[in-house]
């Protein structure tokens, strides 16, 4: 379990590109700025279709609320949730049902601040600044406690925030302090970025990130299945995000040529808190 800590907050920067503004970018969104439309527009010169992953990355979160929806499961925690615009998590959640809470967390400054007012007609959803590498800061906020009942099951997601996580602030350690916070019925859901399947890709990819606020650290698939622990990993496992229940018909994508999106749904049993009990003698 990793030891949480007080990290300074994050200041404002507009000069260097942002992971949430950057992504917004991608999706076609219009909550960032020159700086990320242009960082956005050499990736892509560098890496032909690149923008696939990052539609497919928002396709897959749809696909994993959607799957938890039928589940049961109606409140959801999203760690470095970006700018909740495009068919973000409380848009799939309404049109399924009325029942749900999101909280988004996020620690960029400009991002919280466009979500604010995005939510502001959405009393079943809010977003809170801070760090999710604070896990103890997080549930113990007013937004957490006015949103999330942790005696109930949660829906848990991480992704494409994993990866901005160095492994000097133990990533995996990171994952069982959430983990244990949660109920059984509680899911978790992860997307990362990869260099398995296009190590040429990734590391270019990753040089890009170098001149962000926010660098990338790709991992392998196999360090990636580790971040699961102890719950159980849903069918059909972890693989490529475009693999993951696709959508009947899906098409070919630009996406399929880099594969640099790997992750999978989890959850935890009961029988994961069951301790074993020594055997006394007669």
């Amino acid at each position: 379990m990793v030891e949480t800590r007080k990290s300074p907050p994050r200041e404002m920067d507009i000069v260097r590109p942002a992971a949430a503004r950057i992504y917004d970018a991608f999706l076609g969104g219009g909550h960032n700025f020159g700086v990320e439309r242009g960082f956005a527009e050499r990736i892509e010169q560098a890496l032909p279709g690149i923008g696939g992953c990052y539609q497919e990355n928002r396709a897959f979160l749809r696909r994993t609320v959607e799957f938890l929806l039928a589940r049961g499961v109606r409140q959801f925690l999203d760690l470095g949730s970006g700018i909740p615009t495009i068919g973000h998590l409380h848009e799939v959640a309404r049109r399924r049902t009325r029942d749900f809470r999101v909280l988004y967390v996020d620690n960029e400054p400009l991002t919280v601040a466009h979500s604010k007012p995005l939510l502001a007609d959405e009393p079943r959803a809010d977003i809170l600044q801070a760090d999710c590498r604070e896990p103890e800061a997080i549930f113990r906020s007013p937004e957490a406690r006015e949103l999330l009942d942790l005696r109930r099951p949660v829906g848990l997601l991480m992704t494409s925030v994993l990866h901005f996580i160095p492994d000097s602030d133990d990533p995996l350690g990171l994952v069982e302090t959430y983990q244990d916070a949660l109920v059984p019925g509680s899911h978790l859901v992860i997307s990362h970025v990869t260099g398995t399947n296009a190590p040429e890709a990734v590391r270019v990819l990753a040089d890009f990130y170098a001149e962000t606020s926010d660098p990338l650290h790709p991992r392998e698939t196999s360090w990636i299945d580790k971040l699961f622990g102890d719950f159980e990993i849903l069918p059909p496992g972890t693989t490529n995000l475009a693999d993951w229940r696709p959508d009947p018909g899906r098409p070919t994508s630009a996406s399929d040529r880099y594969r640099l999106l790997y992750g999978g749904v989890a959850r935890k049993s009961a029988d994961a808190l069951i301790p074993v009990q020594p055997v006394s003698g007669g």
